[in-house]
């Protein structure tokens, strides 16, 4: 038996020996694959996926007219306090995405939505400015309507509304540092 037949029944009989560093083959000790494993969960891994587009024609028009109708109220939101312009912009892309790809694309290389929405379907990451202007802009209209003299169960429920969409907010990872 030659040296070839022997390493090759070797092979084929007995399984290769686990690496420590996965160098020399696939099989990889367990504790390293779970090191690999847990130094990839540890790291924000973007998730930037195709939406399904909607299938009818109708559902397409009423999801434009969505997209247009939201963007319109987010640009209002934009010079009305109080009304929110992120959420309204959301609504926008998310509708455009399943109905006009050229609105979402228009909506994703725009200089004031792009960057909030590229964040968002890269992984609900909403940054750090964004946070400390969403909650000022909510303390300010919780002053406003304090000043202005609402009623107070009105007072009490937005108030209660802001504080939860608040604490959603900041719980919201912040998008990865660009290198």
């Amino acid at each position: 038996m030659t040296a070839k037949s022997s390493q090759t029944s070797q092979s084929d009989d007995t399984p290769a020996a686990p690496s420590l560093t996965g160098q020399d083959g696939p099989a990889r000790c367990p504790l390293a694959v779970q090191l690999q494993a847990q130094a990839q969960d540890a790291q924000p891994q973007l998730r930037m996926s195709q939406p399904r587009r909607c299938p009818s024609l109708l559902g397409r028009v009423c999801l434009y007219i969505l997209a247009i109708c939201s963007l319109g109220m987010g640009i209002v939101g934009v010079f009305v306090p109080g009304l929110p312009t992120t959420v309204f912009v959301l609504i926008a892309a998310w509708a455009a995405a399943r109905s006009s790809p050229k609105l979402h694309n228009w909506l994703l290389q725009h200089t004031l939505f792009g960057p909030i929405l590229r964040n968002w379907e890269a992984g609900g990451f909403v940054s750090a400015k964004a946070k400390r202007a969403a909650i000022l802009t909510m303390l300010i209209s919780v002053l406003v309507m304090l000043l202005a003299g609402v009623p107070h169960w009105a007072l009490l429920l937005a108030s209660g509304c802001m504080a939860c969409v608040a604490v959603y907010l900041w719980r919201r990872p912040e998008p990865p540092a660009q290198e």
